[in-house]
Formats: C-alpha cells, structure tokens, sequence
C-alpha cells in the first residue's frame, strides 16, 4: 500500500551548498524530516550545478521519510547569468539593465521545457521573454514567429 503524503515543501537552494541553516532547517524540521539525511541527499544529487539556484520539491510521507524533485534554475536567474547583470531594473519600462537574443532565450526555454506548462518551444520563448521584460531586459533582434 502507498504511503500517506502529508505535505510538500518548496524551497530554493544553492546546488550542492544544502546545509541545516535557515531556510532548509526550519522548514524540514517543522514536519519532522531528517534534515541531514536531505541535505546529504540533495547534495550529492545536485554537485554538477554547483553555486546556482535550484527549486526543489519535498514530498513529506506520514513514517517521516521523504523524496524530493529537483527542478531547473528559474528563468530569471538563468536571464541574470547569461546577461550577467546584478539584477533586474526597479523600473523595467523605463529602465533596461541589459540585451538578450532570441537565440539565448530559446536556449533557456528549451532547458526550462520540461518545467513549464508548455510543449510547444515558441510558447516557451515568449514565457521566457516575457520574463524578461518584466526584468528590464530587451530581447534584440525580430521573433522568430514574425516571418514579416
């Protein structure tokens, strides 16, 4: 018989820096989880994305045990590698902070795929550059949905 859920944690954590410090101590300790067991877990899971953001998923089961999914880097965070800005603009309609191009955007959407709502690669890219506008990023260059 399958085991009964009773609740799922999301967190954002450094690949390969899970340690029991805020935020990851509190949350899994809060629903009783092993909290050295995760990280060790997560860890060794997520040593090749070292240093980046990852979104992951706590699934917490009545015995205390657990699984977790971990997801790809948010949008925003690969827009901020690739342009290698600090941050996004406090006022992105005004302000731009940096330039990207539909190549760079399809190339994270297409990393980003399996995470969104979305099988289609050209809605991806407008997900993406959407995202990016919102940051004060332009996207350079014609879409290539826009064969005019």
């Amino acid at each position: 018989m399958a085991k009964e859920v009773t609740g799922f944690i999301r967190l954002q954590v450094k690949g390969g820096a899970a340690n029991p410090s805020p935020p990851i101590g509190p949350a899994l300790g809060s629903k009783g989880v092993n909290i050295m067991e995760f990280c060790k877990q997560f860890n060794a899971r997520t040593q090749d994305r070292a240093g980046k953001i990852l979104p992951v998923v706590i699934t917490v089961y009545s015995d205390k045990s657990f699984e977790f999914i971990v997801k790809t880097p948010p949008v925003a965070i690969q827009l901020m590698e690739v342009t290698k800005a600090k941050k996004g603009s406090a006022e992105p309609n005004r302000k731009k902070v940096a330039s990207v191009t539909w190549q760079q955007v399809e190339d994270i959407a297409k990393e980003k795929m399996p995470d969104l709502n979305t099988n289609n690669v050209t809605s991806a890219m407008r997900m993406v550059a959407g995202t990016a506008r919102s940051m004060g990023i332009t996207v350079s260059g014609n879409a290539p949905w826009d064969n005019n």
